[in-house]
Parts: structure tokens; sequence; C-alpha cells
């Protein structure tokens, strides 16, 4: 059966406890069961067993793991760690040849017989529990834009001696002049910095974008829109419909797996990392955000600036406040930085506008109805661990309602063109992923309300990311490095 046939969620059709997920998985034959987390950085991991050794106890007693394998966790001596399975995110696996249940996993401590503190998931979890118990909203809902990049062919190599990485997509601009292999070249390639909205020809990966869609569909994912990016050589967009917190941390996680796996299985690799290309547009994703209570919306304010109640405006104050911080969770790597680059049409500058997508918050005008209104954050990208950057988000935006912040008054004229007094004027976010965790740990104290985030996870994740990647890149040099000083 094809993946797009019927649907593949348990949740779907109702099952959404222990026995409800075992009996949709004999239901459909179901031989092994795969249990998916996410380690501190925000990839996922997963273990294999069974549907015969999985019983309904396992969904509350846990299912054991050697947790000091995994980035950002346990120490050797206290390896012992505990997956517990959400019934409620159980679907079929499309990519195994055995039928296979999936099942995304929090995580706990045996010894201290609670959830795991560095459990990104439990964070999410905490991060919800604490919006309700602030009492200012009951609900907040994500929306994520995430780019992608999908190539014909990627290598990479770093040796003591040698560095090099080669990308290659049939699209790419820089193949006009190639020789066909094996036919002819048909000349259908994108012109740089013009990949968005194309038909095909030009566009060769629609498809493929919607094979990507409905094996979403079948996985209980609602999308929208799916389209080709501004970059030549690949670049898509395949959006969400908008959900609680909580829930899309976890469909941006199959997302991800859905889009790596169905381009492989198309002989294509696909990444999400902000800028693998030169001299073409990055991929961000831009977090559209709102907060409900009682079913009403809480961003709508008739007659205000962008009709944005006075709420909204607090909330944009408190992502504006603390963006530096914000960007060690939503531009987690180098190479957000290579994106992030100021006077190039990136979202770098603290500020807000209406419509205006150079400012860091932008607030969309497609509509005007009180449940459609809701703030873009833009410059977060999908390299991002979901679970930490949307509460994280969240939480700036709640210490934003709490404290009253300002966010000034909105930039809505063309930043770009501003005199160079007023554009020096204007804050923006850090320039390297150094210098945003710098931030993160001069102001973290909004993260820590409601024991949301906790100081061993902050510290744990800093620590992480400068000694794997922010000192590995600083250790080794960079090939335009030789073309500018190997004769000094």
């Amino acid at each position: 059966m094809s993946v797009t046939e019927g649907t593949q969620s348990a949740a779907a059709v109702g099952a959404t406890t222990a026995a409800d997920v075992l009996a949709f998985a004999s239901e459909r034959g179901t031989e092994m069961v795969d249990l998916k987390f996410v380690d501190l950085p925000g990839t996922w991991q997963h273990m294999t067993l069974p549907l015969s050794s999985l019983d309904e106890g396992d969904f509350e007693s846990g299912l054991g793991f050697d947790g000091s394998s995994i980035r950002g966790f346990q120490e050797i001596h206290e390896s012992d760690m505990l997956l517990i399975p959400d019934a409620t995110s159980a679907f079929i696996d499309p990519y195994y040849t055995r039928t296979t249940l999936s099942l995304i996993c929090s995580i706990a401590d045996p010894v201290l017989g609670e959830p795991y503190g560095r459990d990104p998931r439990f964070v999410a979890q905490k991060a919800e529990k604490h919006l309700v118990h602030s009492g200012i909203a009951d609900v907040a809902y994500f929306g994520p834009e995430a780019e992608f990049f999908v190539f014909d062919h990627l290598a990479y190599e770093q040796r003591e001696h040698r560095a090099f990485y080669e990308i290659d997509s049939k699209e790419g601009f820089w193949n006009t002049g190639e020789v066909g292999t094996p036919g002819p070249n048909l000349a259908y390639k994108l012109r740089q910095k013009e990949g968005y909205f194309p038909v095909p020809p030009a566009d060769s990966l629609a498809n493929l974008r919607s094979e990507m869609v409905m094996t979403m569909e079948s996985l209980g994912i609602k999308c929208e829109f799916h389209h080709h990016e501004v970059s030549s050589g690949g670049q898509g967009e395949i959006d969400m419909r908008f959900q609680p917190l909580l829930k899309m941390a976890d469909q941006m996680m199959v997302y991800k797996y859905v889009v790596k796996n169905t381009a492989a299985a198309a002989g294509k690799t696909s990444t999400f990392m902000p800028k693998p290309i030169f001299q073409e547009n990055g991929s961000g994703m831009h977090v559209h955000q709102s907060l409900w209570k009682g079913g009403d919306p809480l961003m709508y304010g008739e007659g205000g600036y962008a009709h944005l109640s006075e709420l909204a405006i607090h909330y944009i104050g408190g992502l504006l406040e603390h963006a530096p911080a914000l960007m060690a969770f939503c531009a987690p790597t180098t190479n957000s930085y290579r994106r992030l680059v100021p006077g190039f049409e990136a979202p770098v500058n603290l500020v807000y506008s209406a419509r205006n997508r150079s400012a860091c918050v932008r607030v969309p005008m497609y509509h005007e109805a009180p449940k459609t209104k809701r703030i873009e954050f833009r410059s977060p990208d999908p390299t991002a661990n979901p679970y930490l950057a949307f509460s994280a988000l969240m939480l700036a935006g709640l210490d934003g309602i709490k404290r009253g912040l300002d966010p000034g008054e909105p930039l809505d004229a063309d930043i770009y063109e501003l005199p160079p007094e007023t554009l020096a004027s204007i804050g923006r976010v850090p320039g390297s992923l150094e210098a945003s965790l710098d931030a993160l740990e001069t102001d973290h104290a909004f993260l820590l309300e409601g024991d949301v985030f906790t100081t061993d996870l902050i510290g744990s994740y800093v620590r992480y990311k400068r000694e794997a990647e922010v000192d590995a890149i600083r250790l080794r040099p960079h090939p335009w490095e030789f073309a500018l000083y190997h004769d000094a």
C-alpha cells in the first residue's frame, strides 16, 4: 500500500491510549516498533524492537537505553535512562521494509524516578503547563515555515592537509554550460535568486515535494502550501497548519524525517543547513506565534497598529528584548550566521513591522480576521531544536507581557534605504554562534520561569555548543583564507 493511501496515524483514527495503539498496530500487521527521541542539539535518535516485545506497561514504566552515548545527555557513570513512549504520537513509519509502528518518546531518569531534566521534549511539556499556570493564555500556537535544499550530490572532507565541500543540483544555474550526462543538458536552470515560484520544468522538484506533502498528510500532519524557494539549486518550502507548541515541535521532527527520507528514496539528498550555497539565499524557519485563551485569540486588537492587541505588542517587546539570547536556540549553528549577515536582506534588525520582511519581527497582513492575527519571528532557521526554540520564544513573549515591555515604534520603511546614522541606531541579532551563547549566559532568567528550562540544561547546551561546534570551527583553516593570506 502506498503511504499516501489511507491514514498511517493512530491518533487520526482515535487510537490514543496504549491499548488502542497496540490494537491499531496489530490490525495493520505491524511487526516492529521504532522508538524515536530527540537529543539536546535537536536530532532524532532511535532504537527498534519487535511488536511482540512491547506491552501496555512499557508506556508507563519505559524501556532502557544508554544515555551516555547521546549528545548532551549523561556521563558514563550515570548512563541508564528510560524511553517513555507517547501513545498519542503513534504512526506507521513509511520508510521501513517491515511494517513498523513509530512512537515519539520522552525520557526519564530511573534513579530519580522522574522526567529527565535535559530532555528537550520535557522542556516543551513544561512550557505548555507554565503557560496555563500563568493565567495569561491556555494555548500557544506555532507555525514554522521551514526551508530546505534538495541536492543531487553533496560531498565534503576535512583532513589535516585538505578540506573541501562539493554540492550539485541539476537545476543549479552553475550547470547551464555543463555537458549533460548521461543525456543532454536541457537548459532549464534557475537563474540566481530567481527560484521563487517558477513552474516546471524549471521547478524540477514539484513532484518530489508533493510526495513529501502527501506522506505528511498520511501521518496526520495538516499541510498548506509547498513551493520552490528563492535559491537556485533545489531550495523548497512546505508549510504546516499551525498547532499547539508541543504538537508542532513533534511535527517539526516528523517533517524533517519525511523530507530527508523522501529525498533519499528518490536518489537525492536534503539538508536543512541555513547557508549551504555561496551567493544564494539561505534557508530560514520563520516562526509564526499566537496566544489564545478559552478559544479566543489574544493577539488581535482592532484599531491598534496592524490590528495588534496590547498583549501582542508586549509579546513582541519580549522577543526583541531577549532576541540575542534566543538566537542560541533559534539559530544554533555556526552556519546559521552565514545567513544572518547585515546588509543582505537577512532578518537581523531588532525592530518590528507590518509586512516588512527585513525586520526581525513581522506582522503578517494577509487577512484581518481576529483568529488569523499572529506575529512572525524571522531570524530562526531549521537547524533549531524545535522543543527548545519554541519554548524559549514563548517564554520571551510571556516575559514581555508580564513586564509590559515596549518594543518601541514600528519601522515600516525599507531598512536598507535608511540613512547610515539611523541604521546605526537599530539593534541587531548577534553576528556569531559564540556571541549568541554569550548572550544566553548573560540573559536566561526568563527561561527559568516555571522551571521550564533549568540551569543544568542551559549549561550543558552552552558547553556542548562551544566545545563541539564553536571550537571545532575555530581550530580549522577556512579555504578562502588561502586566497587571502597564502602570499602574505
